[in-house]
């Protein structure tokens, strides 16, 4: 059976995601694998403030528990997928993450959101979805994210 991997970030781009993907997965006869990867925050230190390694450790297990949360939600709304649509959550750097998850799930395609940053941010910040897109062994799917109210992006 095919599978297609499906990185969600719980954005506005997350729904439209999860319907490019069900249709994808009904056209192939595949399932859905909703994956969710939560990112430690950085830890900064400098001589006036070291970051609290027990609050770091705070904080990734909300973001887990959040994550958990969320993708149960997410996989609910998927109850007539053929079969049930699977939710995963993983944690680390994004990009080499979702990479290893689709290398595991031996990913037939990855259908994931674009957010539409400028160039800017994506030199500054980065873009998982490019970083995917560059070093998948697989089809990458781009699903846009919804045009905003006024009409611009």
């Amino acid at each position: 059976m095919k599978t297609v991997l499906v990185p969600v970030d719980f954005s506005t781009t997350t729904a439209r995601v999860g319907e490019a993907a069900r249709t994808l997965a009904q056209l192939i006869g595949g399932r859905l694998v909703f994956l969710h990867v939560v990112q430690p925050p950085p830890v900064m230190m400098n001589e006036y403030y070291a970051f609290d390694p027990a609050q770091l450790a705070a904080a990734v297990v909300a973001g887990e528990k959040y994550a958990d949360r969320k993708l149960a939600e997410l996989g609910r709304q998927y109850p007539n997928a053929e079969p049930q649509a699977q939710t995963t959550r993983a944690t680390g750097e994004p990009v080499p993450t979702i990479l290893a998850q689709a290398e595991a799930a031996q990913a037939d395609y990855i259908v994931m959101g674009s957010h539409g940053h400028g160039a800017f941010y994506d030199l500054i910040v980065g873009s998982t979805t490019q970083g995917v897109l560059k070093k998948a062994h697989c089809p990458v799917l781009i699903i846009p994210s919804p045009p905003s109210k006024s009409g611009k992006k």
